[in-house]
């Protein structure tokens, strides 16, 4: 057995992993029947099929009662018997996330890599299209690192685009991150980001699935999985998003749940930038800096000398010099022979300043050259 996963008692596991089997049966069917037949969940296992149709299971339900696929069970236990550093959380397991029990439709099983106390951490969701333009990359990147050093989880989806980026920012300043796949727990989807998503797990983050091992990448389950990204997480920053974006459904769950949304605006003739600014005028938070999220959570304690960071610059570092290389990056991809031609500075005195901007989330280097972020 092994010794860094509490594995919960297997006959435990094998009645909530039937459970999860039966169509259309999730934790607001069992409590209700639980309820109603005044029972335990396992207890419905080894009721007749008269009296299950009687409390209002549908034939189906009552077929996969009475006949379980052992199968599928036992590949589930044996993925967890067989992969280090994994585990299976049932809805009544205390490891099992409270605030992810708050909403409507809580997954009754989850399947993990990583430490599953993990999932209790403060969370933001950071979600977007998955072809976003430059800056839509960058932003994402920045705000995930700059969120992170300041105490967030990043929660997204490792899908391809903003997902992605917003993985690599909190990787890159050293956080936690979780990403909630949409596939079976064992699947890595899109391929790509196989290497990324071991980075996760190296870096202490959690990969999340509600789905089974060998469940294949169906368009459906996508959208179920983004009711737990929001689910997991106290807030929903929208980066970047077109009008019919599946980004925009992670903020509607978002607001179901009663969590805070927010979104960064964009160009008005970006048709990425049009989803978030339907957000915003729905009521979503306009978010321009870190400052604009932390301070919806003014309860929670995060490292001030991140989120305050502009304010406490010395004036000293802010001489007509840099001001003036920054003046020469544009909020669209830059090459570096043009800010060094605009800044009239030399190019080594450039680079090494850049460097120091890219540090403080002024820019960020991209294919193009850079892109400012936002002014000092």
């Amino acid at each position: 057995m092994r010794q860094d996963v509490e594995i919960p008692n297997q006959e435990t596991l094998i009645q909530w992993l039937h459970l999860s089997s039966i169509p259309r049966f999730g934790v607001a069917s069992l409590t209700k029947l639980s309820q109603k037949l005044a029972c335990q969940a396992h207890d419905l296992l080894c009721m007749g099929q008269a009296e299950l149709l009687q409390a209002g299971l549908n034939s189906k339900q009552v077929e996969c009662i009475q006949h379980p696929d052992a199968e599928s069970i036992q590949r589930s236990l044996n993925w967890l018997r067989d992969n280090k550093n994994s585990f299976i959380l049932h809805y009544e397991d205390p490891r099992y996330p409270a605030l992810l029990k708050e909403i409507s439709s809580p997954p009754l099983v989850l399947f993990g890599y990583g430490e599953p106390q993990k999932l209790s951490n403060l969370q933001i969701a950071m979600v977007g299209s998955r072809n976003p333009s430059l800056n839509g990359k960058a932003n994402a990147k920045s705000f995930a690192q700059q969120l992170s050093a300041a105490g967030w989880t990043i929660t997204s989806g490792l899908a391809l685009g903003i997902d992605g980026f917003s993985h690599q920012g909190a990787l890159a300043a050293q956080g936690i991150t979780i990403a909630v796949l949409g596939t079976g727990i064992d699947t890595i989807y899109p391929k790509r980001h196989q290497q990324l998503a071991d980075n996760i797990l190296v870096a202490g983050g959690v990969i999340l699935s509600e789905f089974a091992p060998l469940t294949p990448a169906r368009p459906e389950n996508f959208p179920r999985r983004n009711r737990i990204i929001s689910g997991l997480s106290l807030g929903t920053l929208v980066v970047e998003a077109a009008l019919k974006s599946g980004s925009l459904i992670t903020a509607r769950y978002a607001t179901e749940q009663n969590r805070d949304v927010f979104a960064i605006p964009g160009n008005i003739n970006n048709p990425l930038s049009k989803g978030c600014h339907y957000l915003i005028q729905q009521g979503a938070k306009l978010v321009t800096e870190l400052a604009d999220i932390n301070e919806e959570f003014s309860g929670l304690e995060f490292n001030t000398i991140v989120t305050n960071e502009n304010k406490t610059q010395k004036k000293c570092t802010q001489s007509l010099a840099t001001d003036r290389l920054l003046d020469s990056v544009d909020f669209e991809a830059t090459p570096l022979d043009i800010v060094v031609e605009r800044s009239g500075m030399p190019a080594s005195e450039v680079m090494s300043q850049l460097l120091e901007y890219e540090l403080r989330g002024l820019v960020v280097a991209v294919s193009g050259g850079y892109i400012k972020l936002r002014e000092k």
